[in-house]
């Protein structure tokens, strides 16, 4: 089965385009190189640290920003950034329920999935028995042992319909990867109990790695977790990151109970619903509930009386909506897989060979360390603008940077389109210092897995033959008298303009109005939008992506209201949407652009509104619900609503 794995051609997750220019330096001390390498638990705990965060910016208070990590929790996130692969879960989430729901509208039964290969590009199942007829897009190969999904498919199955089907094998979880990419196993498909063996400090650092995963991903629904025997730190962190999710029991002991009638109430819903199995339950969406898994994960080989009974109960030979994850050498054991001191794993009779995937104590306690960050009420005050000094703006441009949207560079000089991904980060990240950076600096925020000054140095050298000269023929990137690399004042960046018509607008209280708009004016898009995979990890602490979003979204409020009280409502609409086009998920201005339409009488366009936002609840990972005062204000406003954008 393992021979599969090298039909991808796959990058390895984990080993991208930050490293591209890199001449082989190893990474930095310290460097969480196992949050890095986890693409698929990267992108599902970005994808809950952002609703954490999302949390925070309701409690904002108007001119502050949310804090930001420090830290081991800076490092963790820059670590996590640099390897999400978002685009690989969302193909394989939408992939799983598009073919789950294809199969049950022809009346099929759901294939058996023992293991899956993600590689660039595409995704591979390996199932059994083998069936060249796959629903499409999905096609059959080595007759019909594999069944592929090729990524030029993700658009379609974005659009179709899927909130409604179940998560077919919320089961997978990434065991590591190998020359071709990453692979995954169904922990359902053991029927039974998996051990797992090695030295102790490897063997958990596997475990913690799949408790996190399986606590995160987007490719399951419902599920509990129960993790026995780990220490607070563990269990108490995963359970606050995955509350709905994970529980943490000190003995197997106090885990059976509950997973022995979780079982037996399992096999009563196959008795009663009249499906064959599990698989196809889920499939048909018949007695939803009750085929939501139930996954055991122990720090500890169990005592022998404990392990008879757990074997007793996990060796059910056939799917039980279950999982069990042990360590040592367990007696009774369907799978048992071997990792080394090196972190390489063995998965025993499913013959993948793999790197494992590891995530050792240290950088789970940055992780942890990094939601609890996101938990803080308080924020921080904005830098002042009204009354300071006259923030920095170029009144002469020769260059221009734009980051309010999508990433844009306008330069005189001549890029290599294969340099321009490298050199646009180089110039955005030297835009977000304006007072200079030093060049050790730069190199352990763009190269995070390390790089030679040789490497950097051509790179700063074409960034400035970009740029070119001033006006005046200086260049316009340049190292200052303390060996800072900075640039020059002809080179506009829309951030600074921004905040300098911000400041002029207190300055000038009568032109606050025209000032406001046309710093609106400024805002494109989503901040740095269309930036690469693995690229801009040193956001992680800066505060670009913290105080941006505060400030326009202030800005626009600021504006709506004022619009609002000069008897405005369409400009008001305007400023609410200039908003919304940086801080599409910011409910206050959603709020905002609800009342502008109504105090301008077309009733018909706030059913609109109301259609726009119920649709990005159904499609937008950060939208898992709606606030209670955006529920509330829809009810006020378009009173036969009746709570349509819950879920």
């Amino acid at each position: 089965m393992g021979g599969h794995a090298g039909s991808g051609g796959a990058e390895v997750p984990g080993q991208g385009s930050p490293q591209q220019e890199d001449s082989g330096s190893a990474f930095g001390i310290g460097w969480p190189y196992g949050l890095a390498a986890a693409s698929l638990l990267g992108a599902g705990l970005l994808l809950v640290l952002g609703r954490r965060r999302r949390a925070q910016m309701w409690r904002r208070a108007f001119g502050h920003m949310i804090v930001r990590p420090e830290g081991a929790a800076a490092q963790a996130e820059r670590a996590l950034r640099t390897g999400a692969d978002d685009d690989a879960v969302r193909l394989l989430d939408l992939g799983l329920r598009h073919m789950s729901k294809s199969m049950a509208a022809g009346g099929r039964a759901m294939p058996t999935v023992y293991g899956v290969h993600l590689g660039r590009g595409s995704l591979d199942l390996w199932i059994a028995p083998a069936d060249r007829n796959p629903p499409a897009p999905w096609q059959a190969f080595d007759d019909g042992q594999v069944w592929r999904l090729h990524a030029e498919a993700l658009p379609a199955l974005e659009a179709s319909d899927l909130g409604d089907v179940l998560a077919p094998y919320p089961g997978l979880v990434s065991i590591g990867t190998n020359d071709n990419g990453r692979i995954l196993v169904d922990l359902e498909a053991a029927h039974g109990l998996i051990a797992l063996r090695g030295p102790e400090d490897t063997r958990r650092a596997v475990l913690s790695a799949v408790a996190l995963e399986l606590a995160t991903n987007r490719w399951s629904d419902h599920m509990r977790i129960t993790l026995v025997g780990f220490d607070a730190e563990l269990g108490e962190g995963l359970a606050e990151i995955a509350p709905d999710r994970v529980r943490s029991v000190p003995t197997l002991a106090d885990a059976l109970p509950e997973l022995e009638h979780r079982s037996e109430e399992v096999r009563q819903a196959l008795a009663a619903s009249g499906v064959d199995s599990v698989l196809t339950g889920r499939c048909r969406g018949v007695f939803g509930e009750a085929w939501m898994p139930h996954y055991l994960i122990m720090a500890d080989r169990p005592m022998e009386r404990e392990a008879d009974r757990l074997v007793a109960l996990a060796r059910t030979g056939t799917r039980m909506a279950a999982g069990y994850l042990v360590p040592g050498d367990v007696q009774g054991a369907t799978w048992t897989w071997d990792v080394d001191a090196h972190g390489r794993l063995q998965a025993g009779v499913l013959g993948f060979d793999v790197d494992a995937q590891l995530v050792p104590d240290d950088d789970y306690r940055g992780v942890f360390e990094l939601f609890r960050t996101a938990a803080r009420h308080e924020s921080v005050q904005l830098p002042g603008l009204a009354g300071g000094e006259e923030p920095p703006a170029a009144q002469q441009s020769s260059a221009e940077v734009r980051l309010l949207g999508p990433i844009e560079v306008q330069a005189r000089g001549p890029m290599d389109e294969s340099r321009r991904e490298l050199s646009t980060e180089l110039l955005v990240y030297l835009a977000a210092h304006p007072e200079g950076v030093h060049p050790t600096v730069l190199s352990g925020a763009i190269w995070p897995r390390g790089v030679t000054s040789g490497v950097r140095d051509a790179a700063v050298a074409r960034v400035s033959d970009w740029l070119g000269p001033d006006s005046r023929g200086r260049p316009n990137l340049y190292q200052d008298e303390r060996g800072r690399i900075r640039l020059g004042s002809e080179v506009r960046v829309d951030l600074d303009v921004f905040r300098w018509l911000v400041w002029r607008s207190v300055a000038e209280p009568a032109s606050e109005t025209a000032y406001m708009a046309y710093a609106l004016d400024l805002v494109r898009g989503p901040l740095l939008a269309d930036r690469p995979r693995g690229r801009y990890a040193w956001l992680a602490d800066h505060d670009l992506e913290y105080e941006a979003p505060a400030r326009v979204i202030d800005v626009a409020h600021r504006l709506v209201v004022l619009r609002l009280d000069e008897g405005d409502p369409r400009g008001a609409v305007g400023a609410a949407r200039a908003g919304l086009r940086l801080a599409h998920e910011d409910e206050g201005l959603w709020r905002d652009l609800l009342r502008a339409t109504h105090a301008s009488g077309d009733v018909p366009q706030v059913q609109v509104v109301v259609d726009e936002l119920r649709a990005r609840v159904g499609r937008h990972p950060m939208f898992d619900r709606l606030q209670p005062e955006t529920e509330a204000l829809v009810e006020e406003l378009l009173p036969d609503w009746h709570h349509a954008t819950s879920r």
